[in-house]
């Protein structure tokens, strides 16, 4: 009650404000500090039980607030920690967090340029220099930022759908014939959840087969266009992943983009993890073929460590997704308002109500420059070689496929001491499994590191470690291997 806008409420509201950034600062500090816990891990019934957290009729005081800022961030996984490899998206840049204070300050929306001119603009710019890396000629196109790679996707999907069948915005998906989109079986699951949102439903996506290291198959989606088009079905979409999700793999572009061509439908590229290597001289050519693309989905989050959330859905034709989405809100986009209403952007959103996410990532590409990017990126995939190289003929290790990785994905089985003399059998593979489940429990509850591991077809649960945090060095890939060894030497 005593802060602003409390008449007289300056000081309090700066000194409150203040002791809140003192708090903020030293959980940075702490972020990129070795000594400290990546976790401090309670089961969710303990933490409830721990505090109270509940909701009350009465205020609190301000030192209450203060303390509750101090247990939350307590609590938080550090995925700024060094040895944080969780998650595709890890690290945490100075210039990203000064700019996301600075959005929350400002705290408007994107819709118009009436109430976000700055904002804007600097949208406009970094989605047609996005463009321009992707190899459209001159940035051509057109895009959105969007709160996540999954809704990147969506969009894909709706805008591929209304430029071949228009009618569907007004008269629904009864007024159209059965479409069909294709991706391949290691794409993200995010390809299905926008069918099903979109009313396409989930058995309309038909998974392509991939090579062993996870590529798609061009030869197999041809196949499967010409046997939709015999059943009657209209492909209307193919989803080609730059960088999937567990094996970091790269889908061939131009022989998909080929095939694409050939039968008249959208090529999507979905780079949501692997578009951030159009930044690099040395690794762009993984996404050769990327240009011919009619969208791209790219998160500027991952990759390249702007804080979240911060994901452009880049579109070739300029026009579409306003004529897509657009419902003319007279309240909102009025036509006869006094400068260039282009700069309107909010009817070709989806949402109406839109965060301010580019910023981020615009301060940062003015802080870094493209070349800063690069060395960031280049260094990231130069870990994961160095760790590919340390493991891969090492004791107790077992690589998920061979050859060294495409990206920063480096996937591999730890095979305790009590395992490594057993044929391959049922019992083996069975206990291969309780593993990295086991492992990653031992190294949340010791707080020391994090890496994601899962199942994937037929293969029981292996490691995934990927690399996108800047702060990470060789040590740090030398202690996860220690502490992994450290932790499954009993199993």
């Amino acid at each position: 009650p005593d802060l602003l806008p409390t008449c007289n409420g300056e000081i309090t509201t700066m000194s409150f404000l203040q002791d809140v950034v003192d708090i903020l600062l030293q959980y940075v500090v702490k972020s990129f500090d070795r000594s400290t816990k990546v976790i401090d891990f309670h089961y969710p019934n303990e933490l409830l039980q721990e505090y109270n957290w509940e909701l009350a009729d009465q205020p609190q005081t301000l030192e209450e607030i203060l303390l509750n800022c101090r247990t939350t961030l307590k609590y938080a996984i550090k995925t700024g920690h060094p040895r944080y490899f969780n998650q595709l998206s890890t690290g945490l840049d100075m210039v990203g967090l000064a700019a996301d204070w600075l959005t929350s300050a400002a705290n408007t929306n994107m819709f118009t340029y009436e109430i976000a001119p700055v904002f804007v603009l600097l949208e406009y710019v970094t989605l047609r220099k996005m463009r321009e890396m992707v190899g459209w000629p001159g940035g051509c196109g057109d895009g959105i930022f969007s709160p996540g790679g999954a809704i990147s996707n969506m969009y894909a999907m709706l805008i591929a759908r209304f430029k071949m069948f228009p009618e569907v915005k007004e008269k629904g998906m009864a007024a159209i014939p059965r479409l069909v989109a294709f991706t391949s079986e290691h794409s993200h699951f995010s390809v299905k959840k926008g069918a099903a949102a979109l009313g396409i439903g989930t058995d309309s996506v038909i998974l392509i087969r991939c090579d062993e290291r996870g590529k798609m198959i061009p030869s197999d989606l041809e196949r499967r266009i010409v046997e939709a088009k015999q059943k009657g079905f209209v492909p209307f979409l193919v989803s080609a992943t730059a960088g999937t999700t567990v094996y970091g793999a790269f889908d061939p572009l131009i022989a998909i983009a080929d095939i694409c061509k050939k039968y008249k439908v959208w090529m999507h590229v979905d780079g949501a993890w692997g578009g951030g290597l159009l930044m690099s001289r040395k690794h762009k050519w993984k996404l050769n073929g990327v240009e011919r693309a009619n969208s791209v989905t790219w998160n500027p989050h991952k990759m390249m460590g702007v804080p979240l959330q911060c994901s452009a859905l880049l579109v070739r034709e300029e026009g579409l997704m306003q004529s897509c989405n657009q419902m003319h809100a007279s309240y909102l986009f009025q036509q006869d308002k006094h400068y260039d209403l282009s700069y309107d952007t909010g009817d070709k959103a989806l949402q109406c109500g839109r965060h301010v996410d580019v910023f981020k990532l615009w301060l940062m590409w003015r802080a870094k420059g493209t070349t800063g990017f690069e060395a960031q990126i280049d260094k990231c995939l130069e870990l994961a070689e160095y760790l590919y190289n340390k493991i891969k003929n090492r004791e107790g290790y077992e690589m998920v496929f061979d050859g060294k990785p495409q990206h920063t994905n480096v996937c591999f089985w730890y095979i305790p001491p009590s395992l490594r003399g057993m044929e391959d059998s049922e019992e083996r593979t069975s206990r291969l499994m309780k593993v990295a489940p086991v492992i990653k429990a031992r190294m949340m509850e010791y707080g020391t590191t994090m890496v994601s591991y899962q199942p994937l077809g037929d293969k029981v649960n292996f490691f995934r470690m990927v690399i996108s945090n800047p702060a990470a060095t060789h040590q740090d890939i030398d202690f996860l291997i220690d502490e992994i060894e450290r932790l499954g030497q009993d199993l």
